[in-house]
């Protein structure tokens, strides 16, 4: 028999600290679990065992506690987002046929040895999982220690056998327990010899073989005196040390093997507790389906007996999807991004069809049916190709999803099932499969929709705006690619410049690329103070080279080295990668990456182009227009006029509605003074302070932005509130409603779950509450330019104007037109963006035009 026996409560630590805190959104803390369940997955390909036991820490004092009362007196309590874990995934490891195994009084490192000891005597192989190197000392001919470790959230493990621990550290298993007893063990308390460390340890053992013999032949071997006066002082607490160390293998346990086989547990509670804990990727990893098993015994014979229609073309099918006035479907795309397939799923039958051209001009034109599926983004662009649009777009499961849970991991379609129940046939072809789930997951979608009043949100901004994302891709923005290479040669040449420059003031060549290299240059050669040094070197990032830039010439052209060498790689060669045969670079939009609502742009990333330096805003001057302008529209202070529209403050609400300077006039609030007499560098602190409110920024944050004490930004801060009382009321109410409700949300339902409000660490929870007073801020935003976007598409269209929406970044819209249109274009943005929704203060948005995205911006 082959037992694998895992260190449970060290595993599981682990994985919680080595995984970011996750959790459901209705606030259950799942890292734990999903890095352990994740670990042991792992375990179980690579080692494949007849058996499987966990092992568990309890409560009570051990018997080593009882012998030494400062034995693991250091620990602390465990954290109550981990220990509300251990109960849940010591149940989920029965349901999934494990054995958990625990014993008052005893630890779990000696459950191990006694199960270990017992594979030994009856001749099997022990395979023994941890995170801790304990174990090391019961590694023998039959049984080895995996040693796991989490890197990055991916669970790593290393396979330590005789060879291995001989080859480590230079000693046989047993010794181990000798090293420790000489160099102790600070995570522990075992005290050990006062004075030498683990190189000591390790010499005085492979030399001496124990600290039995050691210390039985103390003054008669040859150890410099030094060494042997440490050895002797510490004579009683080795031996402890020892003792304590020493994994035992008698623990009063059931040792019966044969009891430890594998079983077939609870499968159904097992997938029901993942799919409460959201951990949709584990379903499939243990083969679990998720659905409760009464619904899934109901369900499944229907679902086995869907039959499965092949059609050459659509023709066919167009009918019986007009009869029935609804299209559940999924589409197959094709590496390149050809459509291959569509899979409808039509009166409990399952209709593959290989569409052309006539089929989707027509199924696309037909208001009367109306289209259930997936992610409808590529399906627009592929109508815009054939010239055409699509019609009565009733369901995007993709968009609903992230709606109701917007943290989550992703929205396929199984993910979606397991989370909403829905029974997925058994059927080879996964696209027939979730085809057959669509019409199922739409119903609940919809229903979940409904109950969070989120019918509006999704089906008059999410759904439409897919189609102007996707009008934006097909179309793309023009580029102009001899200046991108010019440009990129000018880089080049300053990048070579000042790498020449920097290595003459140091002193000698050397790579500026790497952290470590960097750091040797400036704080060993040049002697530059420096922060703490690290197991990599020395911290060589922008914040403390930024502290440093008045130190030493070099420092500046450091930072400069970095701007211009990024500028050329990440855009001068990333963007002519990425030009199409057209000249025009097609962004990918993506609506359902961001919390907040935000769009999000890759492939490349155009809303990050710079704009802060000089030579990142040169880069705009590589976008134009192909033929005509560019107009370039944006929103004033938006989340400032959100902020005053959703706190119902009278003071913020007549300053806008005065037309006057926001930053102006928070000045002469907080510092009490008139209009007129409010300095340059009052304006840039209130402006600080107004947008860091938005942020949910803190003192210390705001200090180092204007420059100020900790102190001074605190009574910038006070003194703001004070000015603003609507504000302050406002910061105060979201962040006791979201702890109440779990979550915040816009004015418009778009919603956010804070577990971190829950969180016992107080990091955590600060972090938490700032998110529930800007998100709400920040989110409304985001909803009103996604209005603002579908008003200015349809006009467009409506007018019969040639201008085209060809970018959005954060609060800007830009337009490509005929220079003819210019004017009516700028009109008609300033009119769809100030009237996408009502506020109680105007919102203002101010355009302009030119021949380049740089022209533009004016």
């Amino acid at each position: 028999m082959k037992l694998l026996v895992l260190d449970g409560n060290s595993i599981l630590n682990r994985a919680f600290y080595g995984i970011k805190l996750l959790s459901t959104k209705s606030g259950e803390f799942t890292n734990g679990i999903y890095g352990f369940l994740t670990m042991l997955k792992k375990l179980l390909e690579e080692t494949e065992p007849e058996g499987v036991a966990a092992a568990f820490d309890m409560r009570a004092p051990t018997f080593r506690h009882k012998q030494y009362a400062g034995y693991k007196a250091n620990r602390k309590g465990m954290p109550e987002e981990l220990a509300q874990q251990l109960p849940v995934l010591q149940q989920l490891l029965r349901d999934l046929g494990c054995h958990v195994v625990t014993c008052e009084g005893w630890e779990a490192d000696d459950i191990l040895g006694t199960l270990s000891a017992a594979c030994e005597k009856e001749g099997h192989q022990c395979l023994i999982a941890t995170g801790d190197r304990d174990s090391l000392q019961l590694v023998s001919g039959s049984t080895s220690v995996r040693l796991a470790t989490t890197k990055f959230g991916q669970p790593q493990v290393t396979l330590y056998d005789e060879g291995k621990i001989m080859e480590e550290y230079g000693v046989t298993p047993r010794q181990m327990i000798d090293l420790k007893a000489i160099q102790g063990d600070a995570s522990d308390c075992i005290p050990g010899v006062a004075g030498i460390g683990p190189k000591g340890a390790g010499e005085l053992i492979q030399k001496y073989g124990s600290i039995q013999y050691l210390y039985d032949h103390l003054e008669e071997l040859d150890i410099k005196p030094a060494m042997r006066k440490k050895l002797e002082a510490s004579r009683d607490n080795a031996f402890l040390s020892y003792d304590l160390g020493t994994i035992r293998r008698d623990a009063p346990i059931d040792t019966t093997l044969a009891h430890y086989q594998k079983g077939a547990g609870d499968p159904q509670k097992a997938a029901a507790a993942m799919v409460k804990l959201e951990l949709f990727s584990l379903l499939e990893k243990f083969g679990l389906d998720g659905i409760p098993a009464p619904q899934q015994e109901a369900e499944k014979a229907a679902g086995e007996a869907l039959p499965v229609n092949r059609l050459p073309d659509g023709a066919a099918m167009l009918p019986r999807l007009e009869d029935e006035g609804a299209a559940y479907f999924l589409c197959q795309w094709d590496k390149e991004g050809a459509l291959l397939e569509m899979d409808f799923c039509h009166k409990g039958e399952l209709w593959a069809v290989q569409p052309d051209e006539a089929f989707l001009r027509a199924f696309f034109q037909n208001g009367r049916i109306g289209k259930f599926t997936h992610d409808v983004k590529p399906l627009h662009r592929l109508a815009l190709q054939l010239q055409t649009q699509i019609e009565n777009v009733r369901m995007d499961t993709a968009l609903a999803g992230y709606l109701l849970n917007p943290s989550a991991s992703g929205y396929d379609v199984p993910r979606l099932c397991a989370e909403y129940r829905v029974v997925l046939p058994e059927l080879e072809e996964e696209a027939l499969c979730c085809a057959a789930g669509m019409p199922g997951l739409c119903q609940s979608l919809s229903k979940a929709i409904d109950e969070n009043g989120q019918r509006e949100l999704l089906e008059n901004i999410e759904i439409p705006l897919s189609f102007v994302l996707a009008q934006m891709e097909h179309i793309g923005f023009y580029v102009d690619r001899d200046s991108i290479e010019a440009y990129g040669r000018e880089m080049e040449r300053q990048v070579q410049e000042l790498h020449d420059s920097i290595i003459e003031q140091v002193g000698y060549d050397f790579n500026i690329n790497s952290p470590k290299q960097l750091g040797e240059a400036l704080f060993e050669k040049l002697g530059l103070p420096h922060g703490k040094k690290t197991k990599t070197g020395w911290s060589t990032n922008v914040d403390v080279l930024n502290d440093l830039r008045w130190q030493a010439p070099v420092v500046e052209e450091i930072l400069r080295y970095r701007t211009v060498s990024k500028l050329k790689s990440t855009y001068c060669d990333g963007l002519l990668k990425v030009i199409g045969p057209d000249g025009r670079i097609h962004s990918s939009f993506n609506q359902t990456e961001t919390r907040t609502g935000r769009i999000s742009s890759t492939e490349p990333n155009l809303q990050n182009i710079p704009v802060r330096t000089p030579i990142g805003r040169e880069l705009r001057k590589f976008f134009a227009a192909e033929k005509g302008v560019l107009v370039d529209a944006d929103y004033s202070q938006i989340e400032l006029r959100v902020l005053a529209h959703v706190a119902n403050d009278s003071a913020m609400q007549e300053d806008f509605r005065e037309g006057r300077d926001i930053h102006t006039a928070t000045a002469a609030r907080v510092f009490g003074m008139p209009p007129e007499l409010v300095t340059g560098e009052m304006r840039s602190r209130a402006k600080a302070v107004n947008f860091g409110i938005v942020y949910g920024i803190g003192a210390f944050s705001l200090s180092k932005d204007i420059g100020v004490s900790r102190k001074e930004a605190e009574d910038y801060i006070n003194e703001y509130l004070r000015g603003f009382a609507g504000v302050d009321a406002y910061m105060k109410r979201v962040a006791e409603e979201a702890r109440e409700q779990g979550y915040v949300e816009t004015m418009f339902g778009r919603r956010r779950y804070l577990p971190e409000l829950k969180s016992s660490n107080f990091n955590m929870r600060a972090f938490g509450e700032r998110v529930a007073r800007n998100m709400p801020i920040q989110g409304a935003a985001a909803d009103i330019i996604k209005i603002a976007m579908i008003r200015v598409s349809k006009r467009l269209m409506q007018e019969g104007l040639q201008a085209r929406m060809i970018l959005q970044v954060h609060d800007e819209l830009i337009v490509e037109c005929p220079e003819s249109e210019q004017e009516q274009v700028k009109k008609l943005l300033r009119e769809e963006m100030e009237q996408a929704v009502n506020l109680a203060v105007p919102l203002v948005a101010e355009a302009c035009a030119g021949k380049t995205w740089y022209d533009a911006k004016g």
